[in-house]
């Protein structure tokens, strides 16, 4: 069973303790290729799924953990003329590999680059997702590892809105590690067993 350790001396001191401050939407940078970090509005954190495996037994079922999965992240820029993230996520989209079919096989020649993991994730690495506190200090970064686009919307126009140009930017990686925790995310597993380090989710 796991054993979580109060930094507290009493349990109901926290209320009145300032360092509990919970973590705030808005106070977050997310660097992605060459989109500037006060275009993106809006981004997810990484998550994961844990597929559950089953086995029967008479009219029983029971269940074992599978393999942990990393979900699709998204996230959402704004379009301004300059710099232009339209254009941006047009080049990172070359950068990966693609090639109009015009230029592929024109005038020069077949040209047979395609979309490719190693262009793809050149592309937009490193992808990290950094927040703060308060007092601008990092209690949060996580690294996407091997991330590139898998879907990108780029918004519309309507001669009925005057709102912001948006577009909307999904994401796929292999994992993702999370930085900054300094010694506050405590975790013990057994009492025979030694605190689980913050060097097991991140680099340090």
């Amino acid at each position: 069973m796991p054993i979580y350790k109060d930094s507290f001396d009493t349990a109901d001191s926290f209320w009145s303790n300032p360092i509990t401050e919970p973590k705030r939407q808005f106070r977050f940078t997310f660097d992605v290729a060459g989109l500037p970090v006060w275009t993106i509005t809006k981004v997810d954190r990484p998550s994961f799924k844990v597929d559950s495996i089953t086995h029967q037994f008479y009219n029983h079922e029971f269940h074992y953990p599978g393999r942990l999965k990393w979900q699709p992240l998204s996230f959402e820029t704004v379009d301004p003329i300059t710099p232009d993230a339209t254009g941006i996520l047009m080049k990172m989209a070359y950068a990966s590999g693609y090639e109009f079919p015009d230029k592929q096989f024109g005038g020069n020649g077949y040209n047979f680059r395609s979309i490719n993991k190693v262009d793809a994730i050149d592309a937009l690495n490193p992808v990290t997702i950094t927040a703060f506190d308060g007092q601008g200090t990092s209690v949060e970064k996580w690294t996407l590892k091997n991330a590139f686009i898998t879907d990108v919307t780029m918004g519309s126009f309507e001669y009925a809105q005057e709102g912001i140009v948006t577009m909307q930017v999904t994401l796929r990686y292999d994992w993702a590690t999370i930085e900054r925790l300094a010694g506050r995310a405590y975790l013990q597993t057994g009492l025979q067993n030694p605190p689980v380090p913050d060097s097991s989710v991140g680099t340090y």
